[in-house]
């Protein structure tokens, strides 16, 4: 029960401190401590006094809360944590993944103001069995932690979502990009947002990126087996590239599935400044030999360059949505798209564009003399059943 609980209020605004302190003794706990900052609160820790909850402010003197963070974990206090904060929700995010590093029993973040109800139901948590848990600033969407992510990889609850890919001449489907989703037991279906950043940075992507290749292979083997002459996309980090013997680990996991490489184009996002550079581009020019398909994604964005045009193999360059969204109205955009079709042409590797949305996109694409497009205009990412549907539909067609 909350009333049996000794809860430590660390903040160095008086009002704050006092307010949260007033929120715990209505709740019916009686033993509430406070300290200004996270020196205080840590000589509270050390000492004989009984702690079961820590309420925690970031920004303090002295020892502000990620440091005091810090030495919950070191000295592995047997304490929950609640973290308040009016920091913007990417730092939040940041600070949540650094606790669940350092070991901490993190019961959720709420964002200033500190509000009844949500104090009330972190606190009801601490009672809870400690398990793969995520956290949800101010109650909002869930924020998981790498720890929960990986665990649901290990239970395989991670899945593609194949977005067509279309003919612009013909209007018919060549392909698909296969998207991760995860369908989380409770939470539903979780978008990539919430998972392929923190896996990169945690540089634990290599999971996800197997599991993806393995599970499309499969499926696109399927399609071919029902006579659908389709290739599927994949997206690879860059930063996993740097490990020695990759290339031969994809092209094992895409024929244990019974697909030839040759059908599986990798799409390589370059997301960080790269520094291994020679494994990285050893092991693209081994997988471009065994007949994989290179796909240069986000091109004009981020680290997509053109010296990576130069350096890498590519069959296929791929125009981020941010330029092709508006081309049909916006004449900087335009010019954008353009030139990238005209330098993929030029160069004798197809080129494809993303986030097409309307048949102005369609069109104004289609006359530039752009391959392939993909975008909510053609379909939305699908399922594998979803997907096999639409590709026996007599819909898939769209006017030329």
């Amino acid at each position: 029960m909350v009333n049996n609980l000794y809860v430590l209020i660390v903040e160095d605004h008086d009002f704050q401190r006092r307010t949260v302190v007033r929120m715990l003794h209505s709740l019916g706990i009686a033993e509430v401590m406070s300290a200004s900052n996270g020196k205080q609160a840590l000589a509270l820790l050390r000492g004989t006094t009984r702690v079961d909850i820590v309420v925690c402010d970031l920004d303090m003197p002295e020892m502000d809360g990620l440091e005091l963070m810090r030495h919950l974990g070191q000295e592995k206090h047997a304490v929950s944590v609640i973290i308040t904060s009016a920091q913007e929700r990417s730092l939040l995010v940041s600070v949540q993944n650094m606790a669940y590093a350092y070991g901490i029993r993190l019961l959720g973040v709420i964002e200033k103001p500190v509000t009844l109800k949500g104090l009330a139901n972190l606190l009801a948590r601490h009672e809870e069995p400690h398990k793969f848990q995520p956290v949800c600033v101010n109650d909002g969407e869930p924020v998981f932690s790498v720890e929960q992510i990986l665990h649901g990889l290990q239970q395989s609850q991670f899945e593609p979502f194949f977005q067509p890919k279309m003919d612009l001449m013909s209007g018919r489907v060549v392909g698909a990009e296969a998207l991760a989703r995860w369908r989380h037991p409770e939470y539903g279906l979780i978008g990539p947002d919430k998972f392929i950043a923190l896996l990169e940075q945690a540089e634990d992507i290599e999971g996800l990126t197997f599991m993806m290749l393995e599970k499309s292979a499969y499926a696109c083997r399927m399609w071919r087996a029902r006579g659908l002459e389709l290739t599927v996309s994949v997206n690879l980090s860059f930063a996993t590239l740097a490990t020695p013997a990759f290339a031969e680990h994809i092209t094992q996991v895409v024929r244990l599935a019974g697909l030839d490489p040759r059908h599986m184009i990798l799409e390589i996002t370059e997301s960080m400044a790269m520094t291994e550079v020679a494994p990285a581009l050893e092991n693209l020019a081994r997988l471009r030999m065994r007949g994989f398909g290179l796909s240069i994604d986000d091109y004009g964005t981020g680290f997509s360059s053109l010296q990576q045009l130069m350096r890498i193999p590519y069959t296929e360059l791929k125009v981020d949505q941010s330029f092709v969204i508006d081309s049909a109205l916006n004449p900087a955009s335009r010019i954008i798209v353009e030139s990238s079709i005209r330098m993929a042409r030029q160069l004798g590797i197809k080129s494809v564009a993303e986030g097409v949305e309307t048949q102005a996109d369609w069109d104004t694409l289609r006359a530039m003399g752009c391959d392939f497009a993909q975008g909510y205009f053609a379909a939305q990412p699908m399922d594998e059943r979803q997907f096999t549907e639409f590709l026996t539909s007599k819909e898939i067609i769209l006017p030329p």
